[in-house]
């Protein structure tokens, strides 16, 4: 991890895609931080197996910001020797990586039934997550697109999507091969780390993020670095914005029709809701890109870059907070997250208060990336 004072390379930022990339981690912030997630709205929820939900749209949006990045370095590579680029791809798979796992065992002390704490033994860590699954998909991505181009790339992307799809039919439970303890993804899982190393959310063994539904997410990537190409080749015109918002519709419409027989669901990251994912990308980044380079207004845009340039710093940040704030012990059986939400914003409501300490919470973090980008630090991972 660096931290960098703007030079003229971080000052050619596309305001388009700092902009969603900051609005991603805006609501990514809220939906993860609600005051009590029993009084959740609807729309902040994941869906609880098949179906799709804006909240479902948050990961994947954030792996295809990670391809639009790209596009940015890719063209500094090209003047770097091979084995110096191959260094930096797995130093910063790596580096991230273990961020995700280590953000998962901090403050490697846990809170047992009676409220005492006790040493968090590296053997119920959890494995895989959210950091770790952008790491992976990174990491594949940029060794694929920088050795066999874009073109390569796609086609690889998408033959993966179509085997994803026979994996899943071929090697789960013959009478429900999609269901959450009857997936291919489960069971290879289980094999390679144990149920201990597994996400426990659910009630039960089964995680999210897991090792053979990440290869399906690369395609969230590889299809924002082909979005993010193309909005710096085309994205000043107006027939570049209604081609992308095209390409979007249409996404949209196969991810649709998929889902009649391969049902969307973000928790098996099946490979209609990449698709169906991407569309959606596609077409709210025209919507952005129409707004601040047709229509000139950026104001809006302002606040959403204070996230957008520093997103993974941000993400980390966020996470790490609120551990600390369920680690505070307040009284006997609470702890400094809950008593803040119980004695100020549950007066508005059970669910108005739960949303706007999500939004409080979100707001401190902000102040924290204004703050940042204001002195000019970039903290690239």
């Amino acid at each position: 991890m660096s931290t960098a004072i703007e030079t003229p390379k971080l000052q050619q930022r596309n305001v388009a895609l700092d902009a969603l990339r900051g609005m991603t981690i805006c609501f990514m912030i809220i939906v993860n931080t609600p005051g009590n997630s029993a009084t959740s709205f609807s729309p902040f929820n994941h869906a609880k197996w098949f179906g799709f939900t804006p909240t479902d749209l948050v990961f994947p949006t954030f792996l295809f910001v990670v391809g639009n990045a790209m596009t940015f370095v890719m063209n500094r590579w090209s003047g770097m020797p091979q084995r110096k680029v191959v260094f930096k791809i797995l130093k910063r798979t790596f580096i991230i990586f273990l961020l995700g796992y280590l953000m998962y065992w901090f403050p490697f002390l846990k809170l047992d039934k009676s409220h005492q704490i006790v040493p968090f033994p590296i053997s119920g860590t959890r494995i895989m997550g959210v950091l770790q699954r952008i790491a992976l998909c990174y990491g594949i991505a940029a060794l694929m697109i920088y050795y066999l181009k874009i073109r390569t790339s796609v086609i690889i992307s998408v033959g993966i999507l179509f085997l994803y799809w026979l994996i899943l039919y071929k090697f789960g439970n013959p009478s429900d091969p999609l269901s959450m303890q009857g997936n291919a993804g489960f069971y290879l899982d289980k094999w390679l780390m144990g149920e201990n190393h597994m996400y426990h959310g659910e009630g039960l063994a089964f995680d999210p993020e897991g090792w053979l539904s990440t290869l399906p997410a690369i395609g969230n990537v590889v299809g924002g670095y082909v979005v993010g190409k193309w909005v710096q080749e085309k994205g000043n015109s107006y027939e570049g914005i209604a081609k992308l918002l095209i390409a979007g519709f249409g996404l949209l419409v196969c991810g649709y029709f998929w889902d009649l027989v391969f049902p969307i669901s973000k928790k098996l990251w099946t490979s209609s809701f990449v698709v169906y994912t991407i569309g959606l990308d596609c077409i709210i980044l025209s919507v952005i890109i129409y707004i601040i380079q047709f229509q000139k207004k950026t104001r809006w845009a302002e606040f959403f870059q204070a996230f957008g340039k520093n997103p993974l710093f941000i993400y980390l940040l966020s996470e790490l907070m609120v551990t600390v704030l369920f680690m505070i012990p307040i009284g006997t059986n609470s702890n400094l997250f809950r008593w803040i939400y119980q004695n100020i914003f549950v007066h508005a409501g059970a669910y108005m208060g739960s949303l706007l300490f999500a939004i409080a919470y979100m707001l401190f973090c902000w102040c924290i990336g204004y703050w940042l980008d204001k002195k000019k630090i970039y903290i690239r991972v």
